[in-house]
């Protein structure tokens, strides 16, 4: 290998350990600094038809059942089971606003 082959797998070496470096700078400080949760997003837990359905239940043995048919035929559906998952966050969230109106 001629001189000017090794230098420039060196000065390669070189860049690739000071990248590492920098990146376990950043790391650390995020560490330390309280910015890693806005780094790693918490999922949220799915929503089951068992834990709807229980939200509902309670809703219509306040009172609000006839409230409840309306937002399901809103979502498209005539009962629980035909409302599309990707819904269920909206619908409590209108369930949520029914106790606010007494």
């Amino acid at each position: 290998m001629s001189k000017m082959s090794e230098m420039d797998l060196t000065i390669k070496e070189l860049r690739d350990a000071a990248a590492a470096i920098n990146s376990a700078a950043d790391w650390l400080a995020g560490q330390f600094s309280g910015t890693q949760d806005q780094e790693v997003p918490k999922k949220e837990p799915e929503l089951k038809l068992e834990d709807v359905r229980a939200v509902l239940a309670d809703m219509s043995r306040k009172g609000h059942t006839a409230e409840i048919r309306d937002l399901l035929k809103k979502y498209g559906a005539e009962k629980l089971s035909g409302v599309d998952k990707a819904n269920y966050k909206a619908l409590l969230k209108d369930v949520e606003g029914l106790d606010d109106g007494n």
